[in-house]
């Protein structure tokens, strides 16, 4: 089993995973850092990643939170505007 990072608001959860697919354009949330690997030249695979250097790992992470806060400004723009 995949370990989660603790977010502040636990009912968040669904939100937050279905946000991560839809920047990264999956369906399935757990394959959205294999397709955001797969973009930055990652070789990451289900299991076991302790072959990556930080270096890599970092750059899957930061696709997938850097694209994750760029949709999220985005949304919070549009909400102003509509208010």
């Amino acid at each position: 089993m995949a370990r989660r990072n603790k977010i502040l608001v636990p009912e968040a959860r669904d939100g937050l995973d279905a946000l991560k697919a839809k920047v990264v354009q999956v369906h399935n949330p757990e394959d959205a850092k294999f397709e955001a690997a797969e973009e930055v030249g990652v070789p990451l695979k289900k299991g076991y990643n302790g072959q990556l250097t930080s270096q890599q790992a970092g750059k899957v992470g930061g696709r997938l939170g850097g694209s994750m806060v760029k949709e999220l400004v985005k949304m919070a723009q549009e909400n102003m505007i509509k208010e």
